[in-house]
C-alpha cells in the first residue's frame, strides 16, 4: 500500500482513499486528535448515510458517540464518490445534529 493513501473499508465493502494530506488536515483539529479510529469505525458501520443537497456524490457517513473530546455528539465522514469503484474522504468532523439530505442508507 502506498504511504500517502490509506484504504477504509465501507458497511458495503467499497474502498475509500484517505489521503495523507486529508488525514493530516482532519487530524490537526483539536477535537479530531486521537479519532483516527472512530473515523475508520463510522465508514465501516455507519448509523446513516445521506447525500448532501448540494451535492448528490458526496455522501455523509454518520455515527453518534455518547463521549467524544467535545462532548455526546455524531462523528460525520464526507465521502466523494466519483464512481462505483472509486471513491474518498473529503473532511471529518463532530457535529450536534445529523446533515439533512437524501437518506442513501440507515442501519
Amino acid at each position: 500500500m502506498n504511504d500517502d493513501v490509506t484504504i477504509l473499508i465501507d458497511y458495503n465493502g467499497r474502498s475509500i482513499r484517505l489521503t495523507k494530506e486529508r488525514r493530516k488536515h482532519i487530524l490537526e483539529h483539536a477535537e479530531m486528535a486521537g479519532q483516527f479510529e472512530r473515523i475508520v469505525e463510522t465508514v465501516k458501520s455507519p448509523e446513516t448515510i445521506i447525500a448532501t443537497l448540494v451535492d448528490e456524490t458526496v455522501h455523509i457517513y454518520h455515527r453518534y458517540y455518547e463521549t467524544t473530546p467535545v462532548t455526546s455528539k455524531f462523528l460525520l465522514v464526507a465521502v466523494k464518490l466519483i464512481s462505483k469503484d472509486d471513491a474518498f474522504v473529503l473532511t471529518a468532523f463532530f457535529s450536534r445534529r445529523e446533515k439533512r439530505g437524501t437518506l442513501i442508507w440507515k442501519a
